[in-house]
């Protein structure tokens, strides 16, 4: 047997990467990607992310047929036969060290059709499967937070926190102002409600649940939904260019207000192809796909796709984890889930969010700040893709395909900058009052597509339920749908079907409400909840989610302030 098809335990591969070395389990194969690490056009992170762990359905969604056939070239052996028992990448805080082989253990479950085998399972391998599949025995769902002070007697510094628990018994527990314990319990409650709601992490029970997503994946590619229906596209043109062409009537006209608001509204619906260029769900084609997001973002909005990409591909195969996905690392202005009370060091920027003073005075407000600081939002994104372009993510790009991305970035966005802060706001408005005004008013008008992005995901799960938990449970549990009708599609640009899109992120944008149908069937079938709202129940939603967190820091910080003036803990 040659070497590339030799058996690789589980025990071997924990010492390779206690090496250093990049390893992924594809299908049957073992793949080293040492080599092509700092070649990947998605970006390090995203390889990083799946170390240890079978990414077959991860690297499915994500690669076309011609690329997952090049798989082959990085195959160093083969998996054992069953269930690979996936481990905590490095990069999320697993610990790889040398050891011994230890002996052969064999992870098997109760269904006879589903066998489990991992010879040499490290501890810490199998620790991960265990205890992903462990449920907390008093499952338990936060109701009310109320403190002393609320009461109407002598104030003291308790959050009183009221819970009913499975048998709807109602529990309560008082926290004197100490931050750590209470974020600590707070996570295990956001945990234990995830495994209430959501099916069991249990391996028998996830296995099944990717078996059903791969033959739902298999199905979609029999039915042309992966084929990008142009025409559609053809409809968008004309969008766009009716857009651009009422915004220059307009500006020629001196309207420059309601010129503004059109050139908003182009910025606003050309995004969404952006966004499917860079996914590549227009051609496929790495270069044209490429090409079309740079001239949208880069040279028409003044956005890096490059900085999309980079984040959004993170974003996607960790979504809603703290400390891992950078859409929701949003302090000291918002905080989403109670994880953000301690100090968290974000694995995407290379940065520690500090929970200090300025979150404890924001984040309680983050429901009256959501909107306004959504109309401003695309002021950030500048900054962001300026960051990006002059960063090492963006000039580490070793790729021979994409050598050329960081300097035609660079020259599209220095060129949107000529045309649209020297041609339009200098040489053709004529005041300064009215260029103030045009640019507030030309960015605010896209606050709805920021609304759009935040609103799949900010009120959804945030937990981390182990290594075990399937690439479809996940993307449904922290993911959910906007429901409108079909002619209003064009405004949400496809984005209101985030979890088909999460399931199936190549998949072109126009068939994603065809596909709808499937995704509900699949988790009729498997139990995994499908979360759809109406976009107003939608927002409500988030908001609700923002007071909530808001109210928990609110109360810790009377908390706090009663106990440094008077120094007692107030709890009798």
């Amino acid at each position: 047997m040659s070497g590339r098809d030799r058996t690789i335990t589980p025990c071997e591969v924990h010492d390779l990467i206690a090496d250093g070395h990049i390893i992924v389990i594809y299908q049957d194969y073992v793949l080293k990607l040492d080599s092509w690490l700092e070649k990947h056009p998605g970006g390090t992170l995203a390889i990083l992310h799946m170390v240890g762990k079978d990414a077959t359905d991860e690297i499915d969604a994500y690669h076309r047929p011609p690329t997952l056939k090049t798989m082959g070239a990085f195959r160093i052996g083969r998996k054992p036969p069953g269930l690979w028992p996936n481990s905590t990448p490095p990069i999320r805080g697993g610990v790889y060290t040398k050891r011994d082989p230890l002996p052969s253990v064999t992870i098997s479950s109760a269904d006879d059709d589903v066998e489990v085998a991992a010879d040499e399972v490290s501890d810490s391998e199998s620790s991960s499967v265990n205890d992903s599949a462990s449920v907390v025995s008093e499952k338990s769902m936060l109701t009310s937070y109320t403190s002393d002070e609320d009461s109407g007697e002598k104030p003291r510094p308790g959050l009183k926190v009221i819970w009913k628990t499975a048998d709807d018994a109602s529990k309560t527990k008082v926290f004197n102002g100490d931050k750590a314990a209470y974020t600590e319990w707070a996570m295990e409650q956001e945990v234990e409600k995830a495994l209430r709601d959501y099916p069991s992490v249990d391996p028998k029970v996830q296995v099944d649940i990717q078996k059903k997503y791969r033959a739902l994946h298999q199905r979609i590619y029999d039915e042309g939904l992966y084929n990008c229906p142009y025409l559609a596209y053809g409809k968008e043109l004309a969008r766009y260019s009716l857009l651009f062409s009422a915004f220059l009537v307009a500006l020629r006209s001196e309207w420059y207000m309601t010129s503004a608001c059109f050139l908003g509204l182009f910025w606003h619906q050309i995004m969404f192809t952006a966004h499917d260029a860079g996914h590549r769900a227009i051609t496929g084609n790495f270069e044209i796909d490429s090409l079309i997001g740079m001239f949208i973002a880069d040279f028409c909005c003044g956005l890096s796709i490059g900085w999309w990409k980079s984040s959004h591909n993170v974003h996607h195969l960790i979504t809603n984890h703290p400390q891992h996905d950078p859409d929701i690392q949003n302090t000291p202005l918002f905080a989403t889930c109670p994880s953000f009370f301690k100090s968290l060091h974000s694995s995407y920027y290379n940065f520690t969010f500090v929970w200090d003073k300025a979150c404890e005075i924001l984040v309680p407000y983050q429901k009256y700040t959501y909107y306004p600081v959504m109309g401003i939002a695309r002021f950030n994104l500048y900054l962001l893709s300026w960051l990006h372009v002059i960063s090492s993510r963006s000039s580490g790009l070793g790729n021979s395909k994409a050598w050329w991305i960081r300097p035609t970035e660079i020259a599209f966005m220095s060129c949107y900058w000529y045309i649209f802060g020297y041609l339009l706001l200098w040489c053709t408005l004529p005041t300064w009052t009215i260029r103030v005004a045009f640019v507030l008013v030309s960015h605010i008008i896209t606050m709805p597509l920021h609304v759009q992005i935040t609103l799949s995901h900010w009120g959804m799960s945030t937990s981390e339920l182990g290594e075990s938990e399937s690439f479809a449970q996940r993307q449904l549990r922290t993911t959910m749908d906007v429901d409108c009708p079909a002619w209003l599609d064009f405004i949400h640009g496809g984005l209101q079907f985030q979890s088909v899109h999460h399931l199936f992120p190549r998949a072109p944008r126009h068939n994603l409400r065809k596909i709808q149908k499937y995704v509900m069937e699949f988790c009729e079938e498997t139990g995994v909840p499908y979360t759809l709202l109406g976009f107003v129940d939608g927002n409500k939603h988030v908001i609700s989610r923002l007071h909530e967190v808001g109210e928990q820091v609110g109360h810790l910080v009377n908390c706090q302030k009663y106990m440094a003036s008077t120094g007692e803990s107030g709890l009798h």
